[in-house]
């Protein structure tokens, strides 16, 4: 059979005049729904969304942009040295972009730079990056540097896990004190009595509220529990300093809790290098539950903190144009693996 010309023809992308149309209205209302704008009824936006089904619609994003105010781009911005918490703010706000037809940036910046180098890297990302807004990872989070810049730039802005001034923006968070409380109770149910601590980068807010959580839990439980710290950051191998630290002295702990789990699997290659077996003779509980929770043996006990959930919930916020300073806090869940159990005797 032969094809005529117009059987193997390209067929017209459907336009927006197309899907209003179709459904009966106005190009105006089409361009509500598609832009979830509020105060548009459930009749009008079911019609235009079985336009936009039936014709196979989609929004070109950069007439969009063209069209309005909106770039219809958000960045995150990250200063974080932890490859499993990037991912998972990457693969939330991801989620919340393609949900609304927008376009995601990944910016980095370093808050360890001297003020000048910092408000040069701020400007050339507002320069070249024309978005609607931004998510602020921590450190960043807490630097009131880039919070002055973003606020002096007129740029909408979400902060994950602040610790500074929470109610200054919009910001989603979690109850890290209780989580890090929570732990505290499991090792003492255990009856560990020497406990360690590897603390996060001084930098992070969420690093401070873990170790307050966790160590005026203990306090109140029981004063004479002795809880030594050292100092690990976020990393892998600061972990297995830190862990070496802790576990060379001469009482050392008999659980240890490090307030990721990248430093957490630090700890447990620690132990195997001094000998010591996990859980028997020494527990250990990171935080986040990310890969590495599951990649260890024994697995770690960990707090599943929702992170790709709190990036999607900021992207979103950002997206819809929310205004004040609303403060979202989720949901955490202590995950018992085989790295806790009792104190040895």
């Amino acid at each position: 059979m032969t094809q005529t010309k117009s059987d193997t023809a390209p067929r017209p992308h459907a336009t927006m005049a197309d899907v209003a149309k179709a459904a009966g209205v106005a190009i105006k209302s089409v361009s509500r729904v598609i832009n979830k704008e509020p105060h548009v009824s459930a009749q009008l936006r079911e019609r235009v969304e079985a336009a936009i089904a039936a014709l196979k619609y989609v929004p070109d994003t950069a007439a969009r942009s063209l069209a309005g105010a909106r770039s219809f781009t958000i960045s995150v911005l990250f200063d974080n040295p932890s490859p499993n918490y990037t991912m998972k703010v990457l693969a939330g706000a991801y989620r919340a972009c393609v949900a609304r037809q927008y376009h995601l940036r990944i910016d980095s910046i370093d808050t360890s730079a001297d003020t000048p180098a910092l408000q040069s890297a701020l400007e050339a990302i507002f320069r070249n990056a024309r978005c609607d807004g931004f998510v602020l990872t921590p450190p960043i989070s807490d630097d009131p540097r880039v919070l002055d810049a973003l606020e002096a730039y007129g740029a909408r802005y979400a902060r994950l896990a602040p610790f500074i001034d929470a109610k200054r923006s919009l910001a989603v968070t979690i109850d890290d004190a209780g989580a890090a409380a929570r732990i505290a109770d499991l090792f003492y149910q255990h009856g560990h009595r020497r406990i360690g601590l590897v603390n996060g980068p001084q930098q992070h807010g969420a690093a401070h509220t873990r170790r307050k959580g966790f160590v005026e839990r203990l306090h109140q439980i029981d004063p004479s529990v002795v809880i030594t710290e050292a100092l690990g950051g976020f990393a892998f191998e600061t972990g297995i300093h830190a862990g070496r630290e802790l576990l060379d002295a001469a009482d050392r702990p008999t659980a240890i809790f490090a307030t990721n789990d990248d430093s957490a699997a630090g700890v447990m290659v620690a132990c195997s290098q001094l000998g010591l077996s996990v859980p028997r003779d020494v527990s250990i509980c990171g935080f986040d539950d990310s890969w590495v929770a599951r990649t260890t043996w024994p697995y770690l006990t960990t707090v599943f903190q929702p992170i790709d959930a709190m990036a999607e919930t900021a992207a979103l916020m950002i997206i819809e144009r929310e205004d004040g300073a609303r403060q979202v806090e989720l949901d955490f869940d202590l995950i018992q693996r085989d790295s806790v159990g009792p104190a040895p005797t």
